[in-house]
């Protein structure tokens, strides 16, 4: 249907605080269910990197609003990052309930920041939300953005300080600010004196929250405050993730929440993209028509199906639709797949450093005890490739790096049979190091017969004063992937995976100087009593 010409509205807060809003409405008479997404970048951008524009979402019978969130856009008061979207939220969806034209219902979308968004005002329970499409977001502030595996996730968050903070400088005219804000974006500042800590923030934006960020690195109360709190929350919601998403923990932890618990529907669709944008090629790879993002057209039939009461047929649909990498195609699942995980053991002749056809992967343990040592030095980290924590995220193309002499390759052989994961993957490792911290980063990979190698899951942990011969478990990226006869699957192991992470000094401080990183040699033990495992969702 036709859309009347955007139009800019204000509300206030309860603190009288002006929040500045863009509203596409469709032209015919009647009354309307409203969308409403809130958003810390600019309204007019409306998510459009992944989303249909609000313009075609108006045109499917629905008021949608675009709202900047408190201190951003053209909204008045300071922002602090999630601080103020509960209270925020309640009032915004209460105000989009009454508008003009509007029927007193409302349902909420957007990714990232937008996705969290929904959640704080989901919080309150506000009566006019009656359904939700929360996408590649963290839950868990903590766990699923700040410290994913207990190690400072350096490039994205970073990378995220100093784009609000040069937006910030840009809104308040602080035009020396802005431009050397701008550069550090666009080259980040990887090798301050204090890497976690670059010139750049502390001289310009001495006040944000990334500071904070560092200060709490372990999970208390202040994360707790700050993260959504969902226990007495049941809505429809639709969850939407990507295998390559940064997030794609934060999103699977709020779809377990809520299916475990709630009485109303949750779906859950997870495809093959990175964090944006969400099409057929990711990465390195084309994973075919089928690939192109469903999300626009899925998420009018949820809001159709509960905020207008229309028989849309999607709740006879699977309530789980996984992109299943490999074939190209989606399936569906009646839950989340919980297979009962078979154990790959790690083999070795001593020399899995210096060559992939040294370190193996096989269905039984070898008997014996085995060990590899490899030397990491912080001249030359590991560098990170792909994956779900830099940019170009994805799969790319490893084979070179898996040459490299300190990373652990175990690999299968050729197989013989397909090979489908469905689920969960965890790697469980005996290692130990001549230093009070040490990172393990594991990758999974496909391997073509002709050599080349892609990546389709990762992990990673930081360990401090680890106990000898405790095993190490380091959780990994789930995955739904088919990987054909003839191909081969690998694991490949280092201590490093820079810049996603910072470097680990080797020194166990809180405050990590360059100048302190130390060299550290590295063994991992696998057989006898000591097996390191990967432990596959076998479908």
């Amino acid at each position: 249907m036709p859309v009347r010409p955007r139009e800019t509205v204000s509300m206030f807060t309860r603190d009288g605080i002006q929040l500045d809003a863009d509203v596409y409405r469709p032209q015919g008479e009647g009354s309307y269910p409203v969308l409403l997404m809130r958003q810390p970048y600019g309204r007019a951008i409306a998510s459009t990197v992944v989303y249909a524009h609000p313009r075609w979402y108006a045109a499917q019978g629905y008021i949608v609003v675009i709202q900047d969130v408190r201190g951003r856009g053209t909204s008045k008061g300071s922002f602090y990052p999630f601080r103020h979207e509960v209270e925020d939220g309640f009032d915004a969806v209460n105000w989009a309930a009454a508008l003009p034209g509007s029927n007193g219902v409302v349902g909420m979308y957007g990714f990232s920041y937008q996705g969290m968004t929904q959640l704080y005002a989901a919080s309150t329970r506000p009566s006019a939300l009656k359904a939700i499409c929360p996408a590649m977001l963290p839950y868990d502030l903590y766990a699923d953005a700040a410290y994913p595996g207990g190690a400072f996730a350096f490039y994205n968050n970073l990378s995220w300080a100093l784009q609000l903070e040069t937006e910030g400088a840009r809104l308040r005219g602080d035009a020396n600010a802005y431009q050397a804000l701008l550069k550090a974006a666009r080259n980040l500042p990887l090798y301050d004196p204090i890497p976690l800590k670059p010139g750049v923030l502390q001289q310009y934006a001495p006040q944000s929250y990334y500071f904070d960020w560092l200060e709490h690195s372990e999970p208390d109360e202040y994360w707790r405050k700050l993260s959504p709190r969902l226990e007495v929350v049941d809505l429809p919601m639709l969850h939407i993730a990507g295998w390559f998403d940064s997030y794609l923990s934060g999103s699977l932890r709020l779809y377990k929440e809520m299916s475990a618990r709630s009485q109303n529907p949750q779906y859950l669709i997870i495809g093959p993209w990175i964090h944006l944008p969400w099409g057929r090629k990711v990465g390195a790879l084309d994973f075919g028509p089928e690939a192109v993002s469903p999300i626009d057209r899925l998420q009018v039939r949820w809001f159709d199906q509960f905020l207008k009461g229309k028989d849309t047929g999607i709740l006879q649909e699977p309530p789980v639709r996984l992109f299943e990498m490999g074939s190209n195609r989606w399936r569906g699942f009646d839950a989340w797949p919980t297979p009962e995980p078979k154990a790959f053991y790690l083999h070795s002749t001593g020399l899995a450093a210096l060559s992939e056809a040294e370190g193996s992967l096989r269905p039984e343990p070898s008997p014996t005890q085995q060990s590899d040592t490899f030397v990491h030095d912080p001249w030359r980290p590991v560098p990170a490739l792909g994956g779900h924590l830099v940019q170009p995220a994805g799969p790319q193309e490893r084979s070179a790096l898996d040459c490299r002499t300190d990373v652990l390759t175990y690999t299968t052989p050729p197989l013989q049979a397909e090979l489908v994961l469905v689920g969960d993957i965890a790697v469980e490792v005996y290692a130990e190091a001549d230093s009070p911290s040490f990172d393990l980063c594991a990758v999974l990979s496909v391997v073509r017969p002709d050599g080349q190698v892609y990546n389709f899951s990762q992990g990673y942990c930081r360990l401090r004063d680890p106990q000898p011969g405790t095993p190490i478990l380091i959780p990994c990226q789930p995955t739904c992937i088919r990987i054909p006869c003839g191909h081969a699957l690998r694991l490949s192991l280092s201590a490093a995976c820079f810049p996603a992470y910072p470097v680990n000094t080797g020194t166990g401080m809180r405050e990590e100087r360059l100048i302190e990183a130390r060299i550290l040699t590295i063994t991992l033990h696998s057989g006898g009593e000591t097996s390191s495992r990967l432990h596959l969702p076998m479908a």
